[in-house]
C-alpha cells in the first residue's frame, strides 16, 4: 500500500482544514516546498497535493508552486484542486505531475471526465469526498444528492481505475478513519482506492493495508507529530 503524505495550499502556504471547512484552515510555518523536502527525505516516493484555492475558484490557482514541487523532488506526485479543462492536465503531465485528481468536474461534467479517462487512462484519478454518505463539490461547500457508494460504482463504469475517497466527518479531526466505509467500497468495487481522512496512527494503516488499497493518504497527523512517516512507510509496506 502507498502511502502518500500531503500538501494542501492556500495562498502559496501549506495548511490543514478540519472536516473541509476553510474557515478552520490551520497554516503551518514551512512551505510546500520545504514540506516535500521533509517528505522526500523520510523515504517518501509518492505524495498527494491539492491546491484548496482551486477546489473552490475552479482554477488552478497554486500551479506554478505545485509544478515547481514536481520538477524539484523525485516523487510520484498526484495533485487535484481546480482541474476542469484538458489544458491543464496537459500542463500539470508535462512537467512531471504523475495523475491528475478530478473533483467536482466529475459530478457536474461526466462526459469530460470520461473523455479524459479514455484518453489519458490511469494518469486520472477522482476524489470522492463523501458528506454523511452523499458526495460534496466545490471544496466540499456543497453537498449533492448523489449517495458515494453509488456514485463510485458509477465512476467504474465510466472506466475510472483510482479514486480517492474522503470521509468529510473524520478529516483533519485526528480521531481516526472510517474503516468500514473502505471495507464496503473493497467488497464491491474493483478499482484502486486510496484513503484518505482521519487517519492518525499505525495500526490503522495496518486495517487499511490488510483491505489490499492502493494507497493511503496522510495529512494533519504527521503536521501534527502524530505520524512518523517513515514508520507509516514501513507499516504500509509501500
Amino acid at each position: 500500500m502507498h502511502i502518500f503524505p500531503a500538501i494542501d495550499i492556500i495562498d502559496g502556504s501549506v495548511v490543514r482544514l478540519t472536516k473541509g471547512d476553510y474557515g478552520s484552515a490551520k497554516k503551518y510555518a514551512l512551505s510546500p516546498e520545504e514540506a516535500a523536502r521533509s517528505f522526500r527525505e523520510c523515504g517518501a516516493t509518492c505524495m498527494h497535493v491539492v491546491d484548496l484555492d482551486g477546489a473552490r475558484s475552479g482554477n488552478a490557482d497554486n500551479a506554478e508552486t505545485i509544478e515547481r514541487i514536481v520538477k524539484k523532488y523525485d516523487m510520484f506526485v498526484e495533485v487535484g484542486g481546480g482541474i476542469r479543462s484538458e489544458e491543464q492536465i496537459k500542463k500539470y503531465l508535462g512537467c512531471g505531475v504523475g495523475r491528475i485528481i478530478f473533483g467536482t468536474v466529475a459530478v457536474k461534467n461526466p462526459d469530460f471526465v470520461a473523455s479524459m479517462v479514455a484518453k489519458y487512462g490511469d494518469k486520472i484519478s477522482v476524489g470522492v469526498d463523501a458528506k454523511d454518505g452523499k458526495v460534496a463539490v466545490s471544496g466540499w461547500e456543497e453537498v449533492t444528492s448523489f449517495d458515494s457508494v453509488d456514485f463510485c460504482r458509477n465512476l467504474e463504469n465510466m472506466g475510472v481505475k483510482h479514486i480517492i475517497y474522503t470521509d468529510i466527518s473524520r478529516d483533519g479531526c485526528l480521531s481516526g478513519t472510517n474503516i468500514d466505509i473502505y471495507r464496503v467500497l473493497c467488497q464491491t468495487l474493483s478499482l484502486n482506492i486510496t484513503a484518505s481522512g482521519g487517519i492518525t496512527d499505525l495500526e490503522e494503516i495496518k486495517e487499511l493495508r490488510k483491505l489490499n488499497l492502493y494507497g493511503a493518504i496522510i495529512g494533519k497527523a504527521l503536521y501534527e507529530g502524530r505520524l512518523n512517516l517513515r514508520e507509516a512507510i514501513t507499516v504500509s509496506g509501500g
